[in-house]
C-alpha cells in the first residue's frame, strides 16, 4: 500500500485499514468456509461493526472474484482429468491464466471448436476434502447457523451440510442452472449463461461466457440506471422463488454482471434450494399478504410458514423481525434500501434469538430446515440492493411477480 493511499486516512482508520486488510489476507489463502465467510463479510451489512464496515468492506472486497488460484498447470490436468484430454485439445482457444476464482473453483477464458466463446469453471485441487473435513466440524457449523439455540440444530446442520455438498458437484450446479435458465427463457432483462453439457463434469463446468460489468462499476452509474438494475435483481430473486419454487441462496455482488436497459447475467448456481410444494404455497401466502397491506393476516401466514410459536416473547419477536424483513414490500411507495437498514436486520436478528434464550429458553425454537438459506438469502440480496441504493416501489413489482405465480 503505497504513502499517497495511506495519508487519506487518520491514524484510527489506517489502524483499522490494516487490521481489514490482515484479515483479507489470511482468509484469501484458505478455502472452503472460511473463505465463504470472508465473502459475505466482504458485502453483507451488520457483519462487521458499522464504524469499520466501510474499511472491511474495501479490504475483503477481491475475495468476491479474486482469491488466490491454482497453477496453470494444475488446473489444466484436473480439465484432462475430466474431460479425458488437456484443455489445449478439449477447446479451440485456452487461457491458462484465470479470470476470476473464489472459494472452490476459478473460472478460465476459452473458445470451443466451433467458435463459442465460454467461461469454464474448474474446481480446486483439494477443495473437496477441505470443505467435507469442514463439514465434519459441528462446533464450526452451529457458529454459521443464525437461530443457532438447543432445538432443531440437528435438522439445521443438515441442511447446511446437504447445501455446502452439493456446491461440490459441478453436475449439479449445471441442471440447477438449466433449470433457472428454462425459468426465466422469456424475461426480456434476465440472463443465464447457457450451459454447454458435453464439456462439464462433476469438477468442470462450462457454460456460454457472460459479457457485462462488474458490480462496483455498476454502483457508480446514474440513478436511473442503478433503479432498473435493483428491479431486474427483485425480479429474479423474488420470481424464483414465488413463481417457481427454487432459489439461489448466494447473492454476492460477483455474482452478477450489468449492461444496459437493466440487464443483469446471474452466474453462479452451486448454492440452490427447491422448495416442498406446502411450504411454497406457505411462502407465497406470507407474500401477498404483505402487498395487501393486511399485516395482521401477514403476522399470521409468517408464524404458520416458520413454523414458531405467536404468543409470548418468541412470537412478539418473531413478528417485529419478519415485519422488519418485509417493510419493502409492505411499503405504500418507493422504499430505499439502505446499508443502516440491512445492517439493522443482521443485529435484530442476533439481539432477539439472544432475548429469547435469555427470557424464554423454553419458547425457542428454529425455524424449518428446508427455510434455513432464506436468512442468507434476503441479508445478502438486501446489502446488494443497498448499494445500488435506488427507491423502488417494491410491493407493485412484487404484485407483478405474485401475479405470475396465480
Amino acid at each position: 500500500m503505497g504513502a499517497r493511499r495511506l495519508r487519506a486516512f487518520t491514524d484510527a482508520e489506517r489502524g483499522t485499514l490494516a487490521v481489514a486488510e490482515t484479515a483479507a489476507e489470511a482468509l484469501g489463502q484458505l478455502r472452503g468456509l472460511a473463505m465463504k465467510v470472508g465473502q459475505m463479510a466482504s458485502y453483507v451489512d451488520g457483519m462487521i461493526p458499522a464504524e469499520h464496515g466501510e474499511l472491511f468492506e474495501r479490504a475483503l472486497a477481491p475475495l468476491r472474484a479474486a482469491a488466490p488460484t491454482m497453477t496453470p498447470e494444475a488446473a489444466a490436468r484436473v480439465v484432462a482429468s475430466e474431460l479425458g484430454r488437456p484443455p489445449e485439445q478439449a477447446f479451440a482457444t485456452w487461457q491458462p491464466i484465470p479470470i476470476a476464482s473464489a472459494s472452490i473453483g476459478q473460472v478460465h477464458r476459452a473458445t470451443t471448436h466451433d467458435g463459442l466463446e465460454v467461461a469454464v469453471k474448474v474446481q480446486m485441487v483439494g477443495v473437496d476434502a477441505a470443505v467435507r473435513a469442514d463439514l465434519g466440524n459441528a462446533s464450526l457449523l452451529t457458529r454459521l447457523l443464525p437461530f443457532a439455540g438447543r432445538v432443531g440444530v440437528p435438522e439445521q446442520l443438515a441442511e447446511l451440510r446437504a447445501r455446502f455438498l452439493e456446491e461440490l458437484d459441478y453436475a449439479h450446479e449445471a441442471r440447477r442452472q438449466l433449470q433457472f435458465a428454462q425459468a426465466f427463457a422469456s424475461a426480456a432483462a434476465v440472463r443465464v449463461p447457457r450451459v454447454i453439457t458435453e464439456l462439464s463434469t462433476a469438477r468442470v463446468l462450462t457454460t456460454e461466457f457472460a459479457p457485462g460489468a462488474s458490480f462496483e462499476w455498476a454502483v457508480e452509474q446514474p440513478v436511473e440506471q442503478r433503479r432498473e438494475w435493483a428491479e431486474t435483481l427483485w425480479r429474479f430473486v423474488f420470481g424464483s422463488i414465488l413463481v417457481h419454487g427454487l432459489f439461489n441462496a448466494d447473492p454476492h455482488p460477483g455474482n452478477y454482471l450489468f449492461e444496459p436497459d437493466g440487464v443483469v447475467w446471474f452466474l453462479d448456481f452451486g448454492c440452490t434450494r427447491e422448495l416442498t410444494p406446502e411450504t411454497l404455497e406457505r411462502v407465497r401466502r406470507v407474500h401477498r399478504c404483505a402487498v395487501d397491506g393486511d399485516r395482521k393476516a401477514f403476522r399470521e401466514a409468517a408464524f404458520a410458514m416458520l413454523e414458531l410459536p405467536r404468543d409470548g416473547v418468541m412470537g412478539r419477536l418473531v413478528a417485529e423481525y419478519v415485519e422488519a424483513c418485509f417493510e419493502p414490500m409492505l411499503a405504500s411507495g418507493p422504499f430505499c434500501i439502505t446499508k443502516e437498514y440491512a445492517r439493522s436486520l443482521v443485529a435484530g436478528l442476533q439481539q432477539k434469538k439472544l432475548q429469547v434464550l435469555r427470557e424464554a429458553p423454553t419458547r425457542f425454537r428454529a425455524p424449518p430446515a428446508e427455510l434455513l438459506f432464506f436468512n442468507r438469502l434476503q441479508v445478502g440480496f438486501y446489502s446488494v440492493l443497498a448499494r445500488l441504493d435506488a427507491p423502488i416501489d417494491y410491493a407493485a413489482i412484487h404484485r407483478d411477480v405474485l401475479r405470475l405465480a396465480e
